[in-house]
């Protein structure tokens, strides 16, 4: 039995080669790693970053460190730092769940707007389909594209026009395309490893392009081909409306999370500081050494360390946020590219 599948189930918490072999740290690090596996390589490289200064700077180090009141202010500074990073987060959270607190009306029409979609989206799924979470509705919304492509090359037999070898392989590739979007059995790992993979999908060139061919289709007597793609192009903006709504939902919940992190991680980190504080101020140091290194150098490093903690949060949460945010800009119908 092969634990390769075990293994990958744990791709959120720490990098894992794919089928092919491949590690991308990039896109792990930005998009499908667990953020607190980030929080937690982002303190150790931290702390030993100060560790290995210490270590090649020992003596310089230790006699900065001695200037106790110059430690004690920058542990000053952190610490109201987290106070405002706190205020400023949860701020941020509360604009946007104010999104849910609107008027009767205003959710009225948002639920009706839904209702309709998911009715829509329910005539294209067949017997024990439920496309309500990412992988089924990538998987339902893949096999429609890719028939409706199919359907259109079909169309195009027996066709008299300059435009048909062009067609064809447009239509291949937009199967081609459909195909590995829908290869959600093949995506693992990773939590939201498969919102990713429906976020990536270039849809708004495939737009273009369909209605691009569909005019220059325009004189068609029988007027078959233009109705498919219309079908088509129907197809691209179900899957437009339901990936914006499945990244809207991902944003309510990654800033929620983002909060509540902040709020668990903050207050242990002000504590920490602030007995740091005190205990430098008395001269009350623990008598340990790590590595050859002074207990002072060591115990300041901790206390660095710590209170960084909420500022590595959001660190770690601001990198997936901007770079879905970047991904998303330039996978819709306009493009700054």
């Amino acid at each position: 039995m092969s634990i390769a599948p075990q293994v990958r189930r744990w791709r959120d918490w720490a990098p894992v080669p794919t089928e092919a072999g491949r590690v991308n740290i990039v896109r792990w690090v930005l998009l499908e790693a667990n953020r607190m596996a980030v929080t937690g390589a982002l303190l150790t490289l931290v702390f030993g970053s100060f560790l290995l200064l210490g270590t090649v700077w020992t003596f310089e180090m230790q006699n900065l460190l001695t200037e106790t009141s110059t430690v004690q202010t920058i542990l000053n500074t952190l610490l109201s730092g987290m106070i405002l990073l706190v205020s400023i987060v949860v701020s941020i959270n509360s604009i946007v769940l104010s999104h849910d607190m609107s008027a009767l009306n205003n959710q009225e029409d948002r639920i009706e707007g839904a209702v309709q979609f998911r009715r829509t989206l329910g005539e294209l799924t067949r017997a024990g389909e439920n496309p309500s979470d990412p992988a089924s509705f990538l998987a339902v919304m893949s096999r429609t594209i890719r028939e409706r492509a199919q359907r259109l090359d079909d169309d195009l037999d027996g066709t008299e026009t300059a435009l048909v070898e062009e067609i064809r392989e447009y239509v291949s590739s937009v199967a081609d395309t459909a195909d590995r979007l829908g290869d959600v059995d093949g995506t693992s790992g990773a939590e939201f490893a498969v919102l990713w993979k429906g976020m990536e999908f270039q849809y708004g060139n495939q737009i273009e392009r369909s209605r691009q061919f569909k005019r220059s289709l325009g004189d068609d007597p029988s007027g078959t081909t233009v109705e498919r793609f219309d079908r088509l192009i129907e197809a691209f903006e179900l899957f437009a409306i339901g990936k914006e709504y499945f990244k809207t939902l991902y944003y309510t919940q990654e800033v929620s999370r983002l909060s509540q992190t902040l709020l668990v991680i903050t207050l242990p980190s002000i504590l920490i500081n602030a007995s740091t504080i005190l205990a430098i101020n008395a001269g009350l140091l623990p008598d340990f050494w790590v590595l050859g290194l002074p207990p002072l150098q060591t115990f300041v490093a901790a206390a660095f360390t710590v209170s960084l903690a909420p500022y590595l949060v959001l660190t770690a949460y601001m990198l997936r946020l901007s770079a879905v945010a970047r991904l998303t800009s330039s996978a819709g119908i306009f493009s700054l590219n």
